[in-house]
């Protein structure tokens, strides 16, 4: 089979239809407006992402016979009730911890540098002197550059306290009309596309349920390692616990590299807190815990419903979808990765699905012409 063949029958296979097209434009569309305009729209897809997940909580009041508008308060005024605790509790904790870390980044090197001689004088054959100052060097440099990035951060968040307060104003505001008005908003969207659309509407039921689980899920995993982490640092005394577990929370966005990439900072802040000693293995092994809890038991809880994917499929979404919009791209990665998957099966089926109907169709049209 020649290219040109190969290229014509693929090309007949996925756009032989006119509404694969539209599709793929809508699709492109899309993406162009969120990578070129996602920065201007930052707002408004903060609020989009906020009201989706708020969305499962005013359809199960509204299961339970609770009136649209007052479920939608509701939500509403518990949304601003956990936004004003982050704001006024969580924030302020965080940031005095990581500027104490910060702080003590000097004394923690040095005790770093005397374990490395330690080390060396126990193990001369293991550790040499070179690779003792090769380590400092490294890690001097490194602290170095983060004390750059903390003094350009604190400079440069001078300037973006008015793009906090839009967000800050916006944000709710926009969450409660898309809330109180999501039928009219939808249905205004909807009458944007063509009336032929049974395959995105066909490929959106698919992908609907699958997306809302994943994300709700998502976001309460990351709730619930964050607190089991932070009460368990908490009791053992370890510093800079809410840094930590909302580092730790974090981390469940990433999978496979998030828990390892954690590991590090939660070991070394133990390290250098207790010592090698045994309040130091006690931690090790609670964090443990808590990580296989979240991946055996939390995890096939939450996201039994989600699509399974190839680790090597998820790990290449995170890298892609990371590397365009960040920390929604990474926060998005599987639901997106499963909407590839799926538009790549839906497709073509939906095409041939529509042969199918139009052929059946033709001798019924033939046979009506024959007996007029």
């Amino acid at each position: 089979m020649t290219l040109r063949a190969l290229l014509r029958g693929w090309m007949e296979r996925y756009f032989s239809d006119e509404e694969a097209v539209i599709l793929l434009l809508v699709l492109i569309l899309g993406f162009a407006v969120v990578i070129w305009l996602g920065q201007m729209l930052a707002p408004f897809l903060t609020a989009l992402v906020i009201a989706f997940l708020l969305q499962g909580a005013v359809n199960g009041l509204t299961r339970r016979r609770v009136p649209h508008l007052l479920a939608v308060l509701l939500v509403f005024l518990g949304f601003l009730g956990v936004l004003l605790a982050m704001a006024l509790i969580l924030m302020p904790l965080i940031w005095n911890q990581l500027v104490n870390l910060l702080q003590e980044t000097p004394r923690m090197f040095a005790s770093g540098q005397s374990l490395l001689d330690d080390l060396q004088a126990r193990y001369p054959q293991l550790i040499t002197p070179d690779q003792i100052q090769t380590w400092i060097g490294m890690a001097g440099r490194e602290v170095t550059q983060l004390g750059q990035r903390a003094l350009s951060l604190s400079l440069s968040s001078l300037g973006s306290v008015l793009s906090l307060i839009i967000y800050l104003v916006l944000v709710p505001i926009l969450v409660f009309f898309m809330l109180k008005d999501r039928d009219r908003l939808v249905g205004f969207a909807v009458s944007l596309l063509p009336q032929r659309r049974e395959l995105m509407t066909r490929i959106w039921h698919e992908m609907d349920d699958q997306i809302a689980n994943f994300v709700r899920g998502k976001f309460i995993e990351i709730i619930i390692v964050g607190s089991v982490s932070f009460f368990t640092f908490m009791l053992f005394g370890l510093p800079y616990s809410a840094l930590l577990a909302v580092l730790v929370g974090l981390s469940v966005l990433i999978p496979y590299i998030g828990a390892a990439v954690a590991t590090l900072p939660v070991a070394a802040v133990a390290g250098f807190h207790f010592g090698i000693s045994d309040q130091f293995v006690y931690v090790v092994i609670a964090y443990g815990v808590i990580q296989a809890l979240d991946g055996n038991v939390l995890v096939p809880v939450l996201f039994s419903e989600a699509v399974n994917l190839h680790p090597v499929s998820i790990i290449l979404a995170v890298l892609f979808f990371g590397g365009i919009w960040g920390f929604w791209g990474i926060f998005f990665a599987i639901p997106l990765a499963t909407l590839l998957k799926a538009l790549v099966y839906a497709w073509p089926r939906g095409i041939q699905q529509r042969r199918e109907e139009v052929s059946a169709e033709a001798p019924i049209e033939a046979r009506e012409s024959v007996d007029e």
